[in-house]
């Protein structure tokens, strides 16, 4: 009988709840008003011509280089950074091979290092999920082929030194280093275009998030020119859509859509951090676009509450370390004013707020 290869019988799953999503979308680290106008405008300039052409890639490679001040030979737009991480493995993974991964964290890596046969090590984040710089280099032995690391992490929030990530490229040279700036917008530092020093240095990037086009399905991966012309030899021709493509250069020419989301909901994270604060509910500073805070036994109720105010925010008790937790995504300033409104009634109706004076 024809069987699933064992590495994918035995794949851990992952199944974000999508389903019902009725409401402000606080739940999954999207943009919450969505792409720039001058992207809606151009996807309705699209003809059924345009609809069933072949897409083509590379003239938009080289934009997006032109744009981060990089070489076209230099990167791979991919589809989504999900697909970015499943083809540095493809590429770089054998059975026999290991791969190291820092958690809590986003769950692809875990998945698509697995998916090859390799053995996939888990490192427990340090005290408040700061990142673990020697336990990690700990791990690394001559098996160690890849090493993912998202800066800044999900579902944290929480940064590494760029010192460090850059001391774990250079420890580990035999193996690929993925360092997934997937936030990088709400953040502001990169490791970018390091790679030119350390070749074993892959750095991810999405336009899901600040750009608002999780629904296009397109990232780019980045990295020495050589091991990025390998990737692109796994990759299929066509794997970004023309629909993803045409709109990319649209987004990037329009900055200040993006810089002012961006603001707001910097802006947004320091008033939910401030407000966790004022109320004594236990949080980890966060660099995204996101909170990551502590309700222990009453995030259930905490979820269902927002909830029922309208408000969507994800449960991430299943996360290593992060029992009782729930994520917050930040959005505009208007929204941020609805959210801290809503969690003031949430807090109250559930009694987060007697448990934090007693």
């Amino acid at each position: 009988m024809l069987k699933a290869r064992e590495a994918v019988r035995n794949l851990p799953t992952y199944h974000p709840p999508l389903a019902g999503r009725v409401g402000l979308r606080l739940d999954f680290n999207e943009n919450t008003v969505g792409c720039s106008p001058r992207v809606l405008a151009r996807l309705r300039e699209f003809t059924p011509e345009d609809i069933a052409r072949y897409p083509e890639r590379e003239p938009i490679e080289g934009v997006v280089a032109t744009h981060l001040g990089i070489e076209s030979e230099e990167l791979l737009l991919t589809n989504g950074t999900d697909e970015a991480i499943h083809l540095l493995c493809e590429t770089f993974l054998e059975p026999e091979d290991e791969a190291l991964i820092v958690v809590p964290t986003f769950a692809m890596y875990e998945i698509s290092a697995a998916a090859t046969g390799a053995r996939v090590i888990a490192v427990p984040a340090g005290k408040d999920f700061q990142f673990p710089c020697s336990a990690l280099l700990a791990r690394v032995t001559a098996h160690t082929k890849l090493i993912a690391i998202a800066n800044p992490n999900n579902p944290t929030g929480a940064v590494a030194d760029p010192a460090d990530l850059l001391e774990v490229a250079q420890r580990a040279p035999q193996a690929a280093i993925l360092v997934d700036e997937a936030y990088f917008e709400f953040y502001g530092q990169t490791l970018m275009p390091r790679w030119r020093d350390l070749p074993n240095l892959f750095v991810a990037r999405t336009f899901s998030k600040a750009y608002g086009m999780a629904g296009l399905r397109i990232g780019v991966l980045m990295g020495n020119d050589e091991h990025i012309a390998a990737v692109r030899g796994v990759s299929s021709p066509y794997n970004v859509n023309g629909i993803a493509l045409a709109c990319l250069p649209v987004a990037l020419q329009d900055g200040d859509y993006v810089r002012d989301y961006v603001i707001q909901v910097r802006q947004g994270r320091e008033g939910l951090q401030q407000a966790f604060r004022r109320h004594g509910i236990p949080f980890w500073p966060s660099e995204a676009n996101f909170v990551l805070a502590s309700f222990g036994e009453l995030k259930t109720a905490f979820v269902n509450s927002m909830r029922a105010r309208g408000i969507l925010v994800r449960d991430r008790s299943r996360d290593p370390g992060c029992d009782g937790c729930v994520r917050i995504t930040i959005g505009t300033t208007e929204q941020t004013a609805r959210l801290l409104n809503a969690l003031e009634e949430t807090l109250a109706e559930i009694g987060a707020l007697e448990r934090a004076v007693k």
